[in-house]
């Protein structure tokens, strides 16, 4: 089978293709479906809309950016990407949240950052590059740090002022030039609750895509100090019993939710 450009166009797609449709930012979704096949679309309703081959397997994706809402003739609506978040199972939400990131960075890369001049696409790269300078753009994410901080049989979980989901979870924050993942857990947790942490150890990762974030899944002690939220940031925060949380994220949306849960079952298994 001949490898396709992760450019597409339209005499290169396949009858088995699967797409996820972008329309300013949203999912265009048909009763609580978001994956189109290709006899479901008219092609020329996509214009000259962008196409982005997302993975090329047996069954492969294929995300578009349309130019125009195609609400009315496809009968479906506009959601928001974290809608699909509660409503669909984790593989999917995972193809819809790569296809997002990619748009979004192809969206924010149309011209060098170095020169100005407009970017071509790669022919065999996943890539943009500039024609005038040679400058090359690769998709990029940016890494983060969350922790869940636990003290005995209590978790630490906060509520942001930011988003009102009225889940509580816990503290994260973007790592910043010259940290490591561990120095932002620790500065992180003083800035937004004003605790000390230490016995900082890694759980595991999680790809995050609100825009394109890479999620670094920790677990650290409570060592000092008393709660203090950090104004505009932290809404309320407290410690919880595991016996006794607050409304909290999904095991296997979030790695937020893997990390309360995670700890809970060492609790109550005694393997701590």
């Amino acid at each position: 089978m001949t490898r396709r450009s992760y450019f597409l166009q339209a005499d290169q797609l396949r009858d088995s293709d699967h797409f996820v449709l972008f329309h300013e930012n949203e999912v265009l979704v048909k009763g609580e479906e978001f994956v189109w096949q290709l006899d479901q679309l008219n092609l020329g309703l996509l214009g000259d809309s962008q196409m982005f081959l997302i993975e090329d397997e047996a069954s492969a994706f294929v995300a578009v950016h349309a130019t125009s809402s195609l609400v009315t003739q496809l009968e479906a609506e506009n959601r928001s990407l974290r809608s699909l978040l509660f409503s669909e199972g984790d593989h999917a939400f995972s193809i819809a949240g790569k296809a997002n990131q990619i748009l979004d960075w192809y969206t924010t890369h149309r011209f060098c950052g170095r020169c100005g001049t407009p970017t071509q696409h790669h022919g065999s790269e996943r890539a943009v590059f500039c024609p005038s300078c040679e400058s090359h753009y690769y998709p990029r994410i940016n890494p983060c740090a969350i922790v869940l901080v636990v003290r005995g049989r209590q978790v630490l979980l906060a509520r942001s002022a930011r988003f009102r989901s009225g889940f509580f979870s816990c503290l994260a924050g973007f790592i910043e030039v010259g940290e490591s993942a561990e120095d932002t857990v620790l500065r992180e947790v003083k800035e937004e609750v004003g605790i000390l942490v230490d016995n900082i150890r890694y759980l595991k990762s999680q790809s995050w895509p609100f825009p394109s974030q890479l999620m670094l899944g920790f677990i650290a002690e409570y060592q000092s100090g008393e709660i203090v939220p950090e104004a505009g940031e932290i809404e309320e925060a407290g410690w919880y019993d595991i016996d006794n949380l607050p409304k909290v994220p999904i095991p296997g949306i979030s790695v937020a939710g893997e990390l309360i849960e995670h700890y809970v079952a060492q609790v109550r298994s005694g393997t701590l």
